[in-house]
């Protein structure tokens, strides 16, 4: 459980990193300990705050088929910034932008890694 966790860090510091580089309202000041403080915190809100959000913003996310869900996403990753005001989110659409790229880099992680060892 550990090693996932700590995998799963990993995955979200490079999805950030990744998100950074292409979108310039997301930044880090170029330090690597602030996205990697970054990435354990956005791992800590998605873990605690997430669940109690996504249960409030139920009925937004049937009506929109799941879509509201980015939005969600970019608040939590909104939330990162306020808490570790040295990793910064100055737009909605770069938040959305990069929860997206956080999304696709989880994806395709969770693909490829993971699944070799579930078998």
């Amino acid at each position: 459980m550990l090693k996932r966790f700590l995998l799963s860090w990993l995955i979200n510091g490079v999805g950030l990193f990744v998100a950074s580089l292409l979108f310039s309202g997301v930044g880090y000041g170029n330090k690597i300990t602030v996205l990697i403080i970054a990435s354990l915190i956005f791992g800590l809100v998605n873990s605690l705050v997430r669940p109690l959000i996504i249960l409030l913003s139920l009925p937004a996310i049937v009506l929109t088929l799941g879509l509201f869900t980015f939005i969600v996403n970019a608040f939590m990753l909104w939330i990162t910034s306020l808490l570790y005001p040295a990793f910064q989110v100055n737009s909605v659409f770069s938040a959305v932008g990069a929860v997206v790229i956080v999304w696709f880099t989880n994806y395709f992680f969770d693909l490829f890694i993971f699944k070799d060892k579930e078998q």
